[in-house]
């Protein structure tokens, strides 16, 4: 893997805003062999001495926790994933928070008062969270933008507490819209269904996958050594693989970058 700073793209900027870096907590934690299932000791070897800093000091998978702006000129303030949240977020129970993601946008010179535009690629609690503050939306100005197959998902759970925290806040303050499949938020901007991780998870793809925000398509280095490794909190690992491999042929043959939220860089060129 290769790590770049992305420059703009179709005049379009994308700032990687890290709102947390750490591993899962024990309780969730396994080793990285079953957590990634069809991987071998071999290619954890190679990925250790290229990667070092995706682990920690007992070999333990450190994630970074990126969300993403889209400054488009003369068009929406996007930002792709919400981050964690605080303290007492549903992801408080398995990540290291709260999130920082208030901070890093302040740092982009940007407010939540900014954000025209939030695009959840999908509603695991570390990508969720921060949508929402004290029961209010946190991006006040923002419409949110989720695929209706993932809301519908969701709804199946009704002990799933992005359901309560999240989901049900922002339907409340009518801000909330269900997506059907593809849709373009600009000329150089799609929404793109990307399933296997979750149901309804989406990607954000510029120009025609010169640049993929790729939610968790790809999780760690060790996809984009190979795409057929699976993970064990993938919902359906199979499609998931499938979507990996889709996605990724249609990047490199754009000679592109794919922006992933836990890779220890945010922008790579698979």
């Amino acid at each position: 893997m290769h790590a770049f700073s992305a420059e703009p793209v179709a005049g379009i900027r994308v700032v990687p805003l890290c709102d947390a870096i750490g591993p899962m907590h024990e309780s969730m934690r396994q080793p990285l062999l079953e957590t990634f299932p069809g991987s071998t000791p071999e290619m954890w070897e190679r990925i250790r001495d290229e990667q070092p800093e995706a682990f920690g000091p007992d070999g333990e998978w450190v994630l970074r926790f990126y969300c993403f702006v889209l400054d488009v000129p003369g068009g929406p303030t996007v930002l792709v994933d919400t981050g964690l949240g605080d303290r007492h977020s549903p992801a408080a129970s398995w990540a290291p928070v709260p999130g920082r993601l208030e901070e890093a946008l302040s740092s982009a010179e940007l407010a939540p008062a900014d954000i025209d535009l939030v695009v959840l690629t999908h509603l695991h609690s570390d990508h969720a969270s921060g949508a929402v503050v004290k029961g209010e939306p946190a991006f006040p100005n923002a419409r949110y933008m989720v695929q209706q197959r993932e809301l519908d998902w969701i709804a199946a759970s009704p002990g799933n507490p992005v359901g309560e925290q999240t989901i049900r806040p922002l339907r409340e303050a009518g801000c909330l819209d269900a997506v059907e499949g593809r849709s373009r938020l600009t000329p150089d901007v799609e929404i793109f269904p990307t399933p296997g991780h979750t149901p309804g998870h989406q990607s954000v793809v510029i120009d025609d996958h010169r640049l993929v925000v790729a939610g968790d398509v790809v999780l760690h280095p060790i996809h984009l050594a190979d795409h057929t490794v699976q993970y064990v909190h993938d919902e359906d690992p199979a499609t998931a693989a499938v979507t990996r491999a889709a996605l990724l042929d249609r990047i490199r043959e754009r000679d592109g970058l794919i922006a992933a939220p836990h890779l220890p860089t945010p922008f790579a060129r698979p």
